[in-house]
């Protein structure tokens, strides 16, 4: 069955079930225990941040293992709320992940500004007047390397510049970007976070990239794991398969981007000449390869889903973590996109074993489908022709 749900988890890679499933075998014993079994866990440990470091830029002793993004998000803006001047606030790209938005808010209340968007929900640092960091205090800006909903890829270069030239930590969620474009140079991000599971490794394994002045961050206090950083056994399996797969991805899979683009270009004209009145979100945008979202002329996008599902495809109405919401996607809200129209959102996320054949058969099952699902539509939206 063609999965398009990508963005939301990816399946398992050979080469991440085989690093678990050995390390798991043979360095199973706790990495902080004294004799040498122990040892040989603890650099097969080290290794792995060692080569995660190397593929993003950074020093090893700068990577702190976690259990995913959404760890990591919490654990960070908890620091920098504990770190800050009290009335210090977060600048935040309005369209980021929703454990970015939950965990600001929460270690800075009624401290969030939002920052600017173009119409494709891009963040540029040219439109963040200089004074603003200079008068109210910035203890730190977020800005994500390519959204989860729309692929939209933001100037996160531009974005290190710029928090350099204003001495602002930049806090950057590369869940999305990493596996699908090359790591190289996030390394110089203060602050990268990322899961395995977005890349092909397992769930429940994912890092941190700490800045050069961290002290005192401590993800789980009570330990003297991740070099103090965060308490508790250390996932060597888990870290040992998130690196194979990352590692994968960067060796045989990044540079073929632009003939998977193509193939996403290719199947966009498809839907928007065979379903007219069809929108793309962000679609003059640099996207993700992967990702389209299809505003649709009718029909809510549950019965869109529904309708795919029963032709043997799986797409996705937007963020998982947000599907069980009854409202429309903050992202797409962000955007300007107006209440009715995002019901209409279908994401639709490719991974590197999605075949031009299958980007094919969706678009026809969308053609397919729509005039079904026209039929039902209430008066005064959009119909096919």
């Amino acid at each position: 069955m063609p999965y398009f749900d990508h963005n939301a988890t990816t399946p398992l890679t050979a080469v991440a079930r085989e690093a678990w499933l050995r390390v798991a075998d043979e360095r199973w014993h706790n990495p902080s225990s004294p004799y040498r079994a122990a040892a040989r866990a603890r650099l097969r440990l080290e290794s792995a941040r060692t080569t995660l470091a190397g593929l993003l830029g950074c020093a090893p002793e700068r990577i702190v293992f976690t259990s995913g993004a959404t760890e990591a998000a919490h654990a960070i803006f908890a620091h920098l709320g504990r770190t800050s001047p009290p009335a210090a606030r977060v600048l935040v790209n309005p369209t980021e992940h929703a454990c970015v938005l939950a965990s600001a808010g929460a270690a800075f209340p009624g401290r969030i500004d939002a920052l600017p968007v173009t119409a494709d929900g891009v963040v540029r640092p040219e439109a963040v007047r200089l004074p603003l960091a200079a008068d109210l205090g910035v203890a730190a800006v977020a800005v994500m390397a390519a959204n989860n909903e729309t692929g939209v890829v933001q100037p996160w270069t531009a974005w290190v510049r710029w928090a350099a030239d204003q001495r602002v930590p930049l806090v950057c969620d590369a869940s999305q970007w990493l596996g699908k474009l090359p790591a190289g140079g996030l390394g110089a991000v203060d602050w990268v976070f990322g899961t395995a599971h977005k890349f092909g490794g397992p769930k429940g394994a994912g890092f941190v990239k700490l800045p050069a002045q961290a002290e005192g961050f401590c993800i789980h206090p009570g330990g003297t794991q991740e070099r103090g950083h965060r308490a508790g056994t250390e996932d060597v399996a888990g870290a040992s398969a998130l690196v194979a797969a990352l590692v994968e991805a960067e060796q045989r899979k990044v540079f073929l981007e632009t003939e998977r683009l193509a193939w996403r270009t290719a199947f966009e004209q498809r839907v928007l000449e065979g379903v007219p009145g069809t929108r793309i979100v962000a679609h003059r945008a640099d996207r993700l390869w992967n990702t389209v979202s299809l505003i649709l002329p009718h029909a809510e996008n549950t019965r869109w889903v529904a309708a795919l599902d029963k032709r043997g495809f799986e797409v996705s109405t937007g963020s998982a973590c947000a599907s069980g919401q009854n409202a429309p996607s903050h992202v797409i809200a962000a955007l300007g996109v107006d209440a009715a129209a995002a019901r209409r959102v279908v994401r639709i996320s490719a991974g590197w074993e999605t075949t031009a054949e299958e980007w094919t058969a969706l678009a026809d099952a969308i053609l397919a489908a729509a005039p079904e699902l026209a039929a039902t539509a209430p008066a005064g939206v959009i119909r096919p022709d």
